[in-house]
Formats: structure tokens, sequence, C-alpha cells
């Protein structure tokens, strides 16, 4: 018998380990499916409070989804045909100016001025490991053939990514026309007596993603056109292609701000271009007054209405959301330690005062 049982045991434990490293493998291979479902869902909600709202002035639901889509789309729409015209024109811009900006990096008179600027730095030994390694990778044909390697990459992930987009819309859809049943289904799940409970936690916990959402995206909006106006009244380098990336990065919770606002300044060093260290400057001063005005000023009066989370633990759930899950965990960061934090509140808190 002991045999047996030992038999037993580890037969178990083994089959056990083996599903353990199954369930783990299988996660690890539908992660992009998962992100994608998660991405899908997550826009959903922030769609549904305008599509409830709809949905409380007497519209039906299929009206509602397509009133608010259509909407969607027509701000999209616009936003495309008033940017990228004008992103198109200033990259080509871009690009017609690289040989000159070359030419300006190389020219005697730049590296004169980076000796009278920075005397301690060795200009000339760092300017020729430049040219020589420029040289040896341009006439290197596996260094060419890698390049042609990395171009077909990146070609790829941008066929990728568009895919992914059309994919994440459509299970926008799909969950934008199915929320409320889904949330019924769940509501079965939980026992008769606990169910009304598990509803209004449930409807508080998404109203409060959607609300976040839609807090995020018009903070992004504001930095977007905000950063529009000044660049171009201070003579910025191609201010559309600026502005929007001020608008993208800001889409990212704690850290998108700062990042976009290091990668205009850096822009507008580039010479060659119509920048100069003064505009440079005077981006950089703009951008620390923005980052105050939205930490203390907008931020406060757009999320707090939405999800009420301490500072220190936004900072703490947006570094972990992104350690974790990328650009999407640090989205989904926040409105998870809201939920946290509301069950804690209302269900944790409660049962701990009843002992």
């Amino acid at each position: 018998m002991k045999i047996q049982n030992a038999f037993r045991i580890g037969l178990v434990g083994t089959l056990g380990v083996g599903v353990g490293l199954l369930i783990l493998t299988s996660v690890v291979t539908l992660s992009t499916i998962i992100t994608y479902i998660g991405a899908a869902l997550f826009l959903a909600l922030g769609l549904d409070p305008a599509m409830s709202w709809l949905e409380r002035r007497g519209l039906p639901r299929w009206a509602a989804i397509l009133i608010v889509m259509t909407g969607v789309g027509f701000l999209v729409a616009a936003l495309v045909l008033a940017v990228v015209p004008i992103i198109v024109d200033q990259v080509s811009q871009l690009v017609e100016e690289i040989p000159r900006i070359v030419e300006r990096v190389n020219s005697e008179e730049w590296i004169e001025n980076l000796k009278d600027q920075f005397p301690q730095v060795p200009i000339d030994e760092i300017n020729e490991q430049v040219t020589t390694g420029l040289t040896d990778f341009f006439t290197n044909p596996d260094k060419l053939s890698e390049l042609a390697g990395g171009v077909l990459q990146v070609a790829l992930a941008i066929g990728t990514g568009v895919f992914g987009v059309v994919i994440v819309f459509i299970l926008m859809l799909y969950f934008a026309a199915s929320l409320n049943t889904m949330k019924r289904a769940a509501y079965q799940l939980v026992p008769a007596s606990k169910r009304a409970r598990f509803a209004d936690l449930t409807e508080q916990i998404t109203q409060s993603v959607g609300r976040y959402v839609l807090g995020q995206v018009s903070l992004a909006a504001v930095n977007g056109i905000a950063s529009f106006i000044f660049l171009s009244v201070i003579g910025a380098p191609f201010t559309a292609v600026l502005a929007l990336l001020a608008f993208l990065f800001s889409l990212v919770p704690l850290v998108g701000t700062l990042s976009g606002s290091v990668i205009i300044v850096l822009v507008c060093l580039i010479p060659g271009i119509g920048s100069s260290p003064l505009t440079a400057l005077v981006a950089a001063i703009y951008y620390i007054v923005y980052m105050q005005v939205e930490a203390y000023v907008l931020s406060p009066r757009i999320m707090n209405r939405a999800v009420k989370v301490p500072g220190a633990l936004v900072v703490i759930a947006a570094l972990a959301g992104g350690s974790l899950g990328g650009v999407l965990g640090a989205l989904v960061a926040i409105p998870v330690a809201a939920a946290t934090l509301l069950i804690i509140k209302q269900v944790v808190i409660p049962r701990q005062n009843e002992r």
C-alpha cells in the first residue's frame, strides 16, 4: 500500500505540474490574442458610458452603438484628413532635408562650433569613428543584407500592427454590442444572495474604467492641441508630426507626457531643419510648465471624477502594469487599482468591521 500510495502521489503530482506547464505555455503562446482581447474590452468599456447615456434617452442598444461608433469614425476620419496630409508633407520635407543635415553635421563650421562649445570633448576622434563606422557599414554586403532584413521586419511589423488594429476594432464592436449580456451572464454565476451586491460593484467598476478612458483621451487631446499651437508659434519644425507624437504619448499614463516631451525637444535640436538651441530651450521650458499644469490642475480635475486613486498608488500601479504588460498594462493598471480599492472599501472592510 505504501508503494501504491507513493506511486499515486508521484503520478498525480507529475500530472499537476504538467497541466500547470501546459497552461503557462498556452498563455505565453496566446499572449498576442489575449492582448487584443484586453485592448478591445478596455475600449468597449471606455465607450460604454456614452452608449449607456444614449440608452437612458430612450434609444435601443444597437442604435446607441451605431451612433457612438459613427461619431468615433467621423472623428478619426476628420483627424486623418486634417493631420495626415500635413504629416506626409512634413515627412517628405524631412526626407529631402536629410542630405543637407548630413552635410551640415559633417561641415567644418559645425565641427568647429562643437569644439568651441565643448573643448574637453575629442570631437575629431568621435567624428572620425562615426565616419569610419558608417563607411564600413555601407560598404559591407553582410551589413547591407542585415539592413534589408531589418527593413523587411519593420514592414512585417507594420502589417501585423494594422491587422491587430482591425481585429481589436472588430472585437470592440462585438464586446460593445454584448456587454450587458456578458455582465448578466457573469451575474448568474454568483449565488443569488450576493448577486445584487456583485452587480452593483461590477457596474461601479465598469463605469470607473469607462470614465478613466475618456479622461485619459481628454488629457492627451489637450496636450496634442496645445503642443500644435505652441510649436507653431515658436516656429518649431514639423509641428503636426510633433503634436501627433505628443497626443499619442500622452495616452500612456505617468510617463507618456514626459517621454513625448523629451523626443520633441530633441527633434528641435536637430541642425539643418530650421531648429536651433533657442527653440529647443523654449520648448523644454514650455513642457516643464505644461507637465506641472497637467499634474496639478488638469489631471486632478479630469481624473478624480473618473477614478479616485491616491497619487502614490497611481505611480506604483502604472510602473507595475508597464513592467508586466507593456503599454496596455500601464493603461489598465490604474483602473485595476481603482477597482481593487473599491472592493477593499465596500467588501473587505465591512466584513472586518462585522467580526
